[in-house]
């Protein structure tokens, strides 16, 4: 019997099949979802010469975004086989040396399914896709889901934005992290809603897509709403624009403030993690003006635990190696404001003692992110017995001028020692601020 996910796609093909499903803006091509289908079945024809075997395995891949990587998901689905998206630009040799650490069945190089030694099989069937944490110790953490969950999410999430089949996504995030899957995927496999795949995140070829193509929903990042709103571009580009959404890190409110006069738009900030899908979003778009990303999703229940943390419960929070099925309480502190709204205070362990006082890293990247000049502030702090403060920092006032403006209200302790200015951070292949890299810069080896 099939899972229920691939349930849903069938109903979709019902549905909308003749209606265009994808279309890439950087070459114009585009197929319906009958011609996504029928490219899903003719890939499995070619590289599964016995579809049966895929059943219960995980298959490893790699694809940008696009009608590719679209026919092999849904290609995967119709055989049973778990699908593990990766990063299209890992390099090879990380891709199989992660497919052979999560024990998959198969891995895709690209032209062919390569079969790997010591396979597990998964034999409930209903188990059909496995998000990778980003991890921080280079070693991600595997998530099994099963369809009932993605579908949960993909219920949650569409109901509470209101997404719909008339809607055209934009998608410049990868379709296989956690955000894109439940923004962007399940939404075009679930309720028909068609995709347009943009041909570069950056603003000026994001203004040539929505002249062109006029999508209406656009879930991204804050680099990007922050870049557009920076950026020398017409006023009406974005005109098609109905719900423009971000997460992945929480979005200033001085970059949301910037967008809304600019563009006529609010960004509605949207928060959830690997682990449960979405959890809270901000409806009217007033929350991230002023700091916060909402309330629950709909379907999800919130409770403020001790430490400010916060405790989701859903149908879409991962069950398998959960200690506490259905329920999770992600890394991220939390609070909420006079409106119940949440408010976002940085992860766990962002406090860290300096000269025997505690100072909070987020608290002083975001008195950086208010001094004039400045686009993005991180902050980190050394080990050891005696740790020291470091800041990275995206503006174009040195390193003297910014530590000048802090001492003028900072506590010495709370002053960063070491500095690195750059124009703009640099970015990991699903748009979040690359902190790993920050993080070598500002504390590995001095030049």
């Amino acid at each position: 019997m099939s899972h229920a996910l691939l349930q849903a796609w069938t109903k979709t093909l019902r549905r909308h099949g003749r209606r265009r499903a994808v279309v890439e803006a950087a070459n114009g091509e585009s197929c319906t979802f009958d011609e996504l289908e029928a490219r899903a079945q003719a890939w499995l024809t070619r590289h599964a010469s016995a579809p049966r075997r895929l059943a219960g395995c995980a298959v490893v891949f790699a694809a940008p975004n696009g009608i590719g990587w679209l026919e092999i998901f849904l290609a995967l689905m119709h055989a049973g086989a778990v699908a593990v998206p990766l990063d299209a630009a890992e390099p090879a040799t990380t891709q199989r040396r992660m497919a052979e650490a999560l024990r998959a069945g198969f891995w895709w190089d690209g032209a062919q399914l390569v079969p790997l030694p010591r396979a597990r099989r998964f034999r409930d069937a209903n188990i059909c896709f496995i998000k990778l944490t980003s991890g921080t110790t280079g070693a991600p953490r595997p998530l099994v889901f099963t369809a009932v969950q993605l579908l949960a999410d993909e219920r949650q999430v569409c109901g509470t934005m209101g997404l719909r089949a008339s809607d055209l996504n934009y998608a410049s995030i990868p379709l296989g992290h956690s955000y894109g899957l439940g923004n962007l995927t399940l939404p075009l496999v679930v309720r028909g809603v068609p995709l347009v795949v943009g041909a570069a995140p950056l603003p000026h070829a994001i203004a040539v897509d929505f002249a062109h193509w006029r999508p209406t929903v656009f879930p991204s990042v804050p680099a990007v709403w922050r870049a557009l709103a920076a950026a020398d571009v017409a006023a009406e580009a974005l005109q098609s624009l109905r719900r423009a959404i971000s997460a992945g890190a929480p979005l200033p409110p001085e970059v949301a403030r910037d967008f809304a006069a600019r563009f006529g738009r609010r960004v509605h900030g949207f928060y959830g993690s690997s682990e449960t899908g979405g959890i809270a979003y901000d409806r009217s778009g007033d929350a991230t003006l002023a700091g916060s990303v909402g309330t629950a999703l709909r379907g999800v229940r919130l409770t403020l635990a001790r430490g400010e943390r916060l405790r989701v419960r859903s149908a879409a929070v991962f069950t398998q190696g959960n200690r506490r099925p259905g329920e999770w309480t992600p890394p991220d502190r939390v609070t909420r404001d006079a409106r119940g709204r949440l408010v976002l205070l940085g992860r766990r362990g962002s406090t860290v003692k300096i000269a025997g006082r505690r100072v909070n890293l987020v608290e002083i990247a975001t008195r950086l992110r208010q001094l004039g000049g400045v686009r993005d502030a991180w902050v980190t702090a050394s080990g050891g017995p005696e740790p020291m403060l470091a800041a990275a920092v995206a503006s174009e006032r040195g390193a003297a001028e910014l530590r000048a403006a802090l001492q003028a209200d900072t506590p010495p302790w709370k002053i960063p020692k070491r500095w690195r200015v750059m124009p703009e951070f640099p970015l990991t292949a699903r748009g979040k601020t690359d902190t790993a890299a920050l993080h070598a810069q500002l504390l590995g080896p001095r030049d």
